[in-house]
């Protein structure tokens, strides 16, 4: 009896340890889109945080920046987190789309050399030259 008793407890635990509770829509939800786009803009804020500026400054929080470009308040974002929270296989193909966004992004900013002006042509020369000079002289 007693065996039964523990077990039926710890199956009413386990049931009801698992969360399927859904949230309702909020009156100012941010439709998907809005959110994919905000959620990439928030990942390459946070990571710009420790990215020194001109002046040489850093740890400036830019995610009040990203808000106000949507012309949203954090908690509007919040309140529209927690209902997709709640939906999470929807939660999961946004963050699949942040992550293919911010994977075009990295390719589209990665360094070209012929189109940086940073570095000319003529310094990419001299670059190539002082290689090709290093991998002849460990060749000989």
């Amino acid at each position: 009896m007693k065996k039964s008793v523990t077990l039926l407890l710890a199956v009413i635990v386990l049931f009801s340890c698992t969360s399927r509770t859904i949230y309702k829509k909020p009156k100012d939800l941010i439709d998907r889109d809005k959110m994919v786009s905000i959620w990439v803009d928030l990942f390459i804020a946070k990571g710009a945080k420790n990215v020194k500026t001109k002046d040489l400054r850093k740890n400036i929080n830019y995610v009040p920046l990203v808000l106000k470009k949507y012309q949203i308040d954090s908690v509007q974002f919040s309140k529209s987190n927690i209902y997709y929270v709640s939906r999470i296989d929807e939660y999961q193909e946004m963050f699949e789309e942040v992550q293919n966004r911010l994977k075009k992004l990295q390719k589209a900013n990665e360094l070209k050399p012929e189109k940086n002006p940073v570095l000319p042509a003529v310094k990419l020369d001299s670059i190539k030259r002082k290689k090709q000079r290093l991998l002849e002289n460990t060749m000989k």
